[in-house]
């Protein structure tokens, strides 16, 4: 078990199980989920890449290859293939990577007056111009020289060869590369537009009738759309920025002068292993490091949202980004660059936030298709109503216009990655860090919690109650016990007067045993020394000393005396003899909630040391309310049967539930045999030997003090080693999780319904059809909703109190 520490190591994602390695791109131009599909189907026909994810929220692109590659060699392949794709491409080196401001997403907002930007006011000033121009059509006012046609057609020459051409030439480009996206859709639409109202305006003859106020006002709605998305996006990526900003830019580095000691403010980035930095009260630690000088207060809330100070003493160790309160304090460096805390906190939020659910997978595939389909579904509705139903052309137009324009695979692209991104941000606000849209999916689908008792459920401090020796007095059994509760409960001072109250059989048996466990680092031999040393007992010199799995512990004394000290099953399989009153007695520890272990000298029975672990305050209340969930809880320990089930009473779960002795090694099949009997099992635990009941679960949930190893196999880590946290951590999941599907939902259903209502569906019983300037509105307000909608994740958070 480690040892508690408010703050540790966090390992990012795991690695894929194969010998691989991934590495990260940066992409600009995507615009919708098309664009998404066509770059992973470029990078997965590369040479050497075993898994491609593209994420269009983070415009990142993260790519799994083969060891024998490096990342260096691969990158410009990978950067050709996109650049043939028709997007721009970067490798990301994350070697060292500094938490500066240059790491940062763009601020959409900044440089703005009140807020509002160019790229808001921009398309805002169209959307105006083309509404008052027409005033006078629809008989409210007519504006001098705004109500001209020949302005119209200037007003829309500009806006569609200046404002507008960043779109069209995309969607042209894209076109071309054979990856139609949003933007072919809305530059077809505004072009054709373009051009019919240009051809009625200058051959009057053909009787057309000119509409130039659309492409102008649909060109100044996507483009608004866009920029709203833009804004709606950074507010969605303000948990990862807040993150990058918790570190100081500098830090007083202690350097040797003539005259002494001297502090020199360096950038945080200029710092190297072993530099001694000072950091005074009310100021940030700006590094990982250890306390050399003076004590302080330490406030750690902004990485484990625990709102308690921590005291840090010498040699304590101190997390960057934390706040010192009140003394001032030495630190020496020990972690910089990626390998500090704060760093690899941001790398795993990143690497969630860049990851897809796999429900995402299915609008990937649609999205791929999705462009050409809506150019086939215009041309057919053009078609239809010209060809076939012999509608006018203007009219058959404006309806081909409408389809293009009103259909959106940017809100099937951006569904998932906006929902995990609030979801996994808010999360790590919390010290909550979930590790990507999969883990979310898994975590909405369980339906079993499994808790590892030692140390999750219990303190993990084990402490001795009760001693039984035993005697031979002329052949007859002495059996005396000694109760440490009753015995010292009048006593003040433990280490003056523990020793002379306590009987000499009771302190020679915890000096054996203690003496044999010095060494084998074990929680129940640790509890023993820790009898021993407040009884002042004297430890023996040993020879030999080794743990047998999941059975207790072999040792051998200088005097020769062989100890055995474990379960009775296996001091019985040794060929020590139990006697029946001796197994009554250990039963009634069991069945009191204790741990019995039976100690034998030279293969003869010399007594029983019974230990408990406290129930951790919160545990009770956790196990409730995770019941209240709907979820069966289920608990793991190597205790005996009767001490399980004692446990799992004082904690409300069900005897069948209690899974009782497991050997560490057993834990991760426990876990196969729930997922056997169809169970959808999480997995709560922090040991080193939890990481394969972690890995072998549906989902790990893994404590932060707990080892590096169990943190890297789970799926959530959870900062502040408490499991009250994970109620909050299930809650958000099922509450992201489900804000994915609703957010897919309604994209599907967006486009299901607005297409056919575009192509004139309506019209020939209800009259009803869809102007194309309306539809473009449509197009733009469905995109900012989908975001929207996963924004207001954050407000539905706070009302549950999650």
């Amino acid at each position: 078990m480690a040892e508690t520490q408010s703050i540790t190591s966090i390992s990012p994602i795991a690695p894929p199980t194969t010998r691989s390695s991934s590495l990260a791109l940066a992409i600009a131009g995507m615009k919708c989920a098309g664009c998404v599909a066509t770059v992973e189907k470029r990078l997965l026909a590369c040479e050497g890449v075993k898994a491609a994810n593209v994420n269009l929220l983070t415009e990142r692109a993260t790519v799994v290859y083969g060891t024998e590659d490096s990342p260096q060699n691969l990158a410009p392949q990978l950067i050709e293939a996109i650049a043939k794709a028709g997007f721009a491409a970067e490798f990301i080196d994350k070697r060292d990577r500094p938490l500066t401001g240059k790491t940062l997403p763009p601020n959409p907002t900044a440089n703005s007056w009140l807020g509002i930007t160019k790229e808001i006011a921009i398309p805002a000033s169209l959307v105006i111009l083309a509404i008052v121009g027409h005033l006078g059509l629809i008989g409210i006012m007519d504006v001098p020289l705004l109500g001209n046609m020949y302005i119209h057609w200037i007003v829309s020459t500009v806006a569609l060869g200046w404002i507008g051409r960043p779109i069209w030439w995309d969607g042209l480009r894209s076109l071309w590369y054979r990856a139609p996206n949003m933007n072919s859709l809305v530059g077809l639409g505004t072009v054709a537009a373009y051009l019919a109202s240009t051809i009625a305006l200058w051959v009057p003859q053909l009787h057309w009738q000119c509409f130039f106020e659309e492409p102008v006002m649909l060109l100044g709605f996507v483009l608004l759309g866009q920029a709203l998305l833009e804004r709606a996006k950074g507010k969605a990526s303000n948990a990862i920025r807040a993150l990058m900003e918790l570190q100081p830019p500098s830090a007083r580095l202690l350097v040797q002068g003539a005259d002494g000691e001297l502090q020199v403010s360096v950038a945080v980035e200029d710092l190297q292993v072993g530099d001694r930095i000072v950091v005074l009260p009310g100021e940030k630690i700006p590094i990982d490091g250890e306390i050399v000088g003076g004590s302080s207060s330490i406030d750690e809330s902004m990485l484990t949202g625990e709102s308690m100070p921590v005291t840090k003493q010498l040699g304590a160790r101190v997390t960057g980004a934390t706040l010192n309160l009140t003394g001032a304090i030495t630190v020496r460096v020990f972690q910089i660059g990626s390998e500090t805390t704060l760093a690899k906190i941001v790398s795993l939020v990143e690497a969630a936030q860049a990851s897809k659910a796999p429900i995402q997978y299915l609008a990937d595939r649609v999205a791929g298709y999705f462009a050409y389909s809506v150019m086939a579904i215009a041309a057919l509705t053009f078609l239809t109503w010209y060809g076939i139903l012999h509608a006018e052309i203007v009219f058959s137009l404006r309806l081909a216009i409408a389809v293009l324009v009103v259909a959106c695979p940017c809100a099937l692209g951006l569904a998932t990655p906006t929902a995990i991104m609030v979801g996994t941000g808010l999360g790590a606000e919390k010290g909550i860090l979930i590790k990507g849209g999969a883990s979310l999916e898994k975590i909405d689908r369980l339906s079993a919690v499994v808790f590892d008792k030692t140390g999750t459920l219990t303190e993990g401090k084990p402490e001795v109650t009760d001693v039984v020796t035993l005697a031979m007095d002329r052949d007859r059994q002495v059996i005396d016990q000694t109760n440490f509760q009753d015995l010292f409960q009048d006593l003040q001072d433990l280490t003056d007067r523990a020793d002379s109250q306590v009987p000499a059989p009771v302190l020679r048996l915890l000096q054996i045993t203690a003496s044999a466990e010095v060494g084998a680092n074990h929680i129940l031999g640790a509890a023993t020394i820790s009898r021993a040393e407040s009884l002042n007992i004297d430890l023996l010199p040993t020879q030999s000393s080794q743990i047998v799995a999941g059975c207790g512990v072999e040792s051998q004394l200088v005097t020769g005396e062989e100890i055995l000290v474990g379960n009775s099953a296996w001091l019985s399989s040794r060929q020590v003899e139990i006697s029946r009153e001796m197994l009554e007695r250990s039963r009634q520890f069991a069945e009191a909630g204790k741990t019995p272990v039976f100690v034998a000298v030279d293969a003869r029975l010399s007594g029983i040391i019974a230990l408990r672990d406290r129930l951790k305050p919160e545990a009770i209340n956790v196990v409730r309310q995770i019941e209240a969930m709907g979820l069966p809880v289920w608990m793991l320990t190597g205790d005996r049967q009767e001490t399980a089930i004692a446990i799992a009473h004082q904690l409300g779960i069900p005897p069948e539930r209690a899974i009782a002795d497991v050997k560490p090694d057993g834990k991760a099949a426990a876990i196969m045999k729930l997922l056997a009997e169809g169970n959808r099992v999480a997995m709560i635990g922090d040991g080193v030997n939890d990481a394969p009941a972690l890995a072998s679960a549906t989902v790990g949930i893994a404590l932060s003090s707990g080892t590096d190893v169990a943190m890297e196999t789970a799926d959530i880590v959870l900062m502040r080693h408490d499991i009250s946290d994970v109620v909050p951590a299930i809650q958000l999941s099922r509450a992201t999780f489900s804000k994915i599907r609703q957010n897919l939902f309604w994209a599907f259903a967006y486009n299901t319904l607005a297409i056919p209502i575009a192509a004139g569906i309506l019209y020939p019983s209800l009259g009803i059809s869809l102007n194309p300037t309306i539809a473009g509105l449509a197009m733009a307000l469905s995109s900012v909703s989908v975001v929207l909608s996963s924004l207001s994740l954050r407000t539905s958070a706070a009302a549950k109190n999650i």
